[in-house]
């Protein structure tokens, strides 16, 4: 009976980034076999809508600093292949798979 379990609610959510992202050291450091060629990105989960947690980056709340100064929109196409919503459990995983993925397609990648 799984009755008391909530129902899945999380989402993984991709974010472009401006190219501006990249005058800072940290991302650099974290991306160094960036070549420019894709673009950069934030990999989050969250249990919100995922318009709703991009709406509250840019405003400040719970904010990435890096979506706060220069995330530009949501990229739904990047994530289509997930069967979303999921559990918490299995948005923390996806999340980080997600990262992996883009980062070995050649995009510039921040996942906190």
């Amino acid at each position: 009976d799984t009755s008391h379990m909530p129902a899945p609610h999380h989402h993984v959510y991709v974010i472009l980034l401006n190219d501006a992202v990249l005058q800072h050291r940290r991302f650099r450091d974290a991306n160094r076999h960036y070549t420019g060629q894709s673009p950069c990105v934030y990999v989050g989960m969250t249990g919100q809508d995922p318009d709703t947690r991009f709406d509250k980056h840019k405003a400040g709340i719970k904010a990435n600093t890096y979506v706060m100064r220069y995330g530009e929109r949501l990229m739904p196409e990047l994530v289509s292949d997930l069967k979303q919503p999921m559990t918490s459990t299995d948005a923390k995983y996806q999340e980080v798979d997600v990262a992996l993925r883009l980062k070995a397609l050649g995009y510039g990648v921040w996942q906190a």
